[in-house]
């Protein structure tokens, strides 16, 4: 079982900007003073700039063209309605703002079917959707693909009757909290796991400080201690440049590399990024339209894709 991947789905937008359906509980979100033409317009240049930089270093990334109709602002995140798994099942996740649910296309794996992936099998959990019930792909649930755990921090886009589902299904030990943010000096859950969290192969890249509870703080650094991760931590004003939300992949002749945005590296301290260095060189391009508008960065736009070869 492997960590991380050299193939990502990524999905170009046609329309985006920021979603009204979102913003009720994404606080990553700002308002910029653009129309949603510019906006658009820059998220295009931000995105093909974002993939030359990936393929640049031997990444395979899959570029699959968003379409007009239906009108899906948050395209640009695949990641949160569809996972790719090693032994060829593919999981369809239920989404929170009906509007992201247009998101979800069929045609996406016959393109992955004719690039040579072998899809075995869909797992589909939107039939949740009927009962309120959320879990918003590799956005809500953190995977250690190799000692078999699933981190996940409660929300309204992450229930935990779902995390458990998903866990027994795929043979997961479920680690599950809740993470918060200050907003207006009040805590509020954050809206998905991989904007506080990252795990490499050997590190766990994670702001501490949002795990409130104390308990539940402990039972996340004893799980990714006794697996042998380094632990950076990162603190809460990092996070909301986007620190945490970073991902490790494989380039040419796999080779490791830290993907994230310039915001996120240029929020990191010396020191942190030392130590991320130990373990792979650090890429990162400008997301700043991408982030403000959508409330995700580098990590929300990459699908990783761990489908057998035919």
């Amino acid at each position: 079982m492997r960590q991380i991947t050299n193939t990502i789905l990524m999905i170009r937008p046609v329309r985006f900007r920021m979603n009204e359906q979102t913003a009720v509980n994404n606080y990553f979100m700002e308002d910029i003073d653009l129309n949603d033409n510019t906006i658009n317009l820059k998220a295009q240049q931000e995105f093909d700039a974002f993939v030359a930089v990936l393929r640049a270093k031997g990444i395979e990334v899959i570029v699959v063209e968003d379409t007009p109709d239906p009108d899906t602002p948050d395209s640009i995140f695949p990641n949160n309605w569809i996972s790719f798994h090693s032994n060829g099942t593919v999981v369809i996740y239920p989404m929170f703002a009906e509007n992201r649910r247009k998101e979800r296309r069929e045609d996406i794996l016959d393109i992955l079917e004719t690039k040579g992936f072998l899809i075995e099998n869909i797992v589909d959990y939107t039939s949740a959707e009927e009962e309120g019930l959320f879990l918003e792909g590799t956005g809500s649930i953190l995977m250690d693909r190799v000692n078999q755990k699933v981190y996940c921090a409660l929300s309204d886009r992450a229930h935990e009757e779902l995390v458990i589902e998903f866990c027994e299904d795929f043979e997961c030990t479920p680690v599950i909290f809740t993470a918060y943010q200050s907003v207006n000096g009040e805590r509020l859950p954050i809206y998905h796991t991989n904007v506080m969290m990252c795990m490499g192969e050997d590190y766990a890249v994670i702001c501490l400080n949002s795990i409130d509870d104390m308990k539940e703080r402990k039972n996340v650094l004893a799980h990714l201690k006794g697996d042998g991760k380094e632990i950076i931590d990162i603190t809460e004003e990092q996070m909301h440049h986007f620190a945490g939300n970073m991902l490790q992949v494989a380039g040419r002749s796999e080779e490791r590399y830290l993907i994230m945005s310039s915001a996120a590296y240029k929020s990191l301290r010396s020191d942190q990024i030392r130590t991320l260095e130990k373990y792979n060189p650090i890429v990162h391009s400008t997301l700043d339209t991408i982030e403000a508008c959508g409330g995700g960065s580098a990590r929300c736009m990459m699908a990783e894709v761990f489908l057998p070869r035919k």
